[in-house]
């Protein structure tokens, strides 16, 4: 664990301009730039708001905010553990050059991801001002609940970077369950209008945890529930576990299949 740590603290410049380096890849040569991922959630609140708020609106106070908080919280998740996905194989000529621990890879894309949520989280701020939403002391348990997620993240981004080194499908199979978990996580619908057996279901959602932990800090401005950070805190910590271990266990074969 040492070890590991004083290997981490070698590299921390190196993942600072990884970092640096994906945020120019990303906005290059973009009119909007660091402002697009302000704009995106906001447009896709709107959109989302106009289709299903004749549905839900009745049933859910503040509608916009409710689709935005779970839309921002299910996009870290997406966009980190997607990325992560070929972080390995993409950094291959550098891999092949010189030494350099590849877990860094995986953690650059969630960290790289966690920087932007606060970006994209300044649209949310304006439109919780839009409208008036009462605000609480609880949303200092913001920061604590999407480092947990970051954990979880980070976990299955290291788990799947594995698998793609050996098995490329995973990518194409990996935008097929994202669009699946999408519509498990309750992200425009609440979990009162599911059938009993699927609210039931549903628990085992790891997302379902994080996204409604979420709703509850920023929207009814209470602290989570005991069960709540437990289960958003044993997500993180088994999967980050699960995924260091096969990582670890897989990285020295790495460098024949990338």
């Amino acid at each position: 664990m040492v070890a590991t740590w004083q290997s981490f603290l070698k590299y921390r410049y190196l993942l600072v301009n990884l970092i640096k380096r994906d945020f120019k890849v990303k906005y290059r040569r973009s009119v909007l730039g660091i402002l697009w991922s302000m704009l995106n959630p906001l447009l896709m609140m709107v959109i989302l708001s106009a289709v299903f708020s004749y549905i839900f609106n009745n049933e859910i106070q503040y509608y916009p905010i409710y689709i935005m908080v779970g839309q921002l919280t299910f996009s870290f998740f997406s966009e980190s553990t997607s990325s992560s996905m070929t972080s390995v194989l993409n950094a291959a000529p550098l891999i092949k050059k010189v030494y350099i621990p590849k877990y860094i890879f995986p953690m650059e894309k969630v960290l790289f991801s966690f920087v932007n949520i606060f970006f994209t989280s300044i649209a949310l701020s304006a439109v919780i001002l839009y409208f008036k939403l009462p605000l609480g002391i609880s949303l200092v348990c913001v920061l604590p609940v999407l480092s947990l997620l970051a954990v979880f993240n980070l976990g299955v981004s290291l788990f799947l970077a594995t698998l793609t080194v050996f098995f490329r499908d995973i990518i194409h199979l990996y935008s097929v369950l994202i669009t699946a978990l999408t519509y498990f996580t309750p992200i425009i619908y609440p979990v009162s209008v599911l059938p009993q057996f699927m609210q039931s279901l549903i628990i085992i959602n790891p997302m379902y945890w994080y996204v409604e932990t979420m709703r509850r800090v920023v929207m009814e401005g209470l602290f989570p529930t005991t069960n709540q950070w437990i289960a958003c805190s044993s997500c993180a910590i088994v999967m980050l576990i699960f995924g260091l271990l096969v990582f670890k266990k897989n990285q020295d074969k790495f460098i024949l299949y990338i």
